[in-house]
């Protein structure tokens, strides 16, 4: 006969199985460094499980990276055949296996990225409060979708931006592209566009920590226009006008969505009330010092007992 699981037993299997707290996580160094490393582990066997089945579908991979380059017009690009077909170029006898082991790692590793970001997480979240652990899980997934909405808005802007740089080479020439060069170009456009598109993420963290208002956000809306679009000048790849156009009106854009939060939050803030002790006091006023310290109460001592006589002062000197 199969006993049935106590209420004792269901209790301790729900909190063996719950997430653990900040009174939980209280472990040695070693144990510490232990844990870091079976995460480690496990996020580096989803990596290569990922890679190698990526490695597979790497041609279809390939096509898609190759496609803002080969819905380029047939006069900017040196085309094969007589269906004026589209192809990259290596120079090298290993390039051909070393650019399908380069675009499987890179593919492998955001294939596996909600494995060894689910790793990290857990690696993190037991030194947090429950506050501090909602407010951390919301700008984790924030920052994912900005920096995948950088990245998808950089591979839409890739043919044009291409097609521009291509075009001052004139009818007289033709672009016979090294992959090698062309993946670092894509690869550095996706990567600049989605850590780009960060910003206002940034700028809302600044304001709800309490050291960006809003009103110094307003202040600093033209030096913050004239420093993206220099920014974006210098750190796209091929600085030429429409790339940095594209980066720039983008992160001015999100620039104003994270003004109108941080204004939101203002409001809440002057609606809820200072619930400081200084709150009354101006920026550059000394805070009061509160010298009227109780004395801890004297314990009751009986009369007469040993410990009253010798904490008895005397009251006068018998010189006898």
């Amino acid at each position: 006969m199969v006993a049935l699981p106590t209420p004792k037993r269901i209790a301790a299997a729900v909190n063996h199985r719950r997430t653990r707290t900040v009174e939980d996580s209280r472990m040695s160094l070693t144990e510490h460094l232990t844990e870091l490393r079976n995460r480690l582990a496990v996020a580096l066997v989803a990596i290569v499980v990922a890679s190698i089945v990526c490695f597979v579908f790497e041609p279809h991979i390939f096509n898609f990276l190759k496609a803002p380059y080969c819905h380029l017009p047939a006069s900017h690009r040196v085309t094969v055949g007589v269906n004026q077909e589209c192809r990259l170029y290596f120079f090298g006898i290993v390039d051909g296996f070393m650019i399908r082991l380069k675009i499987s790692a890179i593919a492998g590793i955001i294939a596996a990225s909600p494995v060894w970001l689910y790793q990290l997480w857990s690696f993190i979240t037991p030194g947090l409060h429950r506050h501090e652990r909602r407010w951390s899980l919301t700008f984790v997934f924030a920052s994912i979708a900005l920096f995948v909405l950088g990245a998808f808005f950089a591979y839409l802007t890739l043919s044009k931006g291409l097609s521009l740089l291509l075009s001052f080479g004139g009818n007289g020439l033709a672009s016979l592209l090294d992959v090698n060069k062309y993946l670092s170009y894509v690869t550095a456009m996706l990567l600049i566009f989605g850590l780009s598109f960060e910003l206002p993420l940034l700028v809302t963290m600044l304001n709800l920590a309490g050291i960006l208002p809003t009103q110094k956000l307003r202040d600093w809306r033209r030096p913050e226009i004239f420093l993206v679009f220099v920014f974006a000048a210098v750190v796209t790849p091929s600085q030429d006008p429409f790339t940095m156009l594209a980066l720039g009106l983008p992160m001015v854009l999100l620039y104003e969505v994270a003004v109108v939060i941080g204004r939101i939050n203002d409001r809440r803030k002057a609606r809820k009330g200072d619930q400081s002790p200084y709150a009354h006091l101006g920026d550059d006023e000394a805070s009061p010092l509160d010298l009227d310290l109780q004395a801890p109460a004297a314990p009751d001592v009986a009369p007469g007992s040993p410990a009253a006589t010798a904490g008895a002062a005397p009251s006068h000197l018998d010189i006898t």
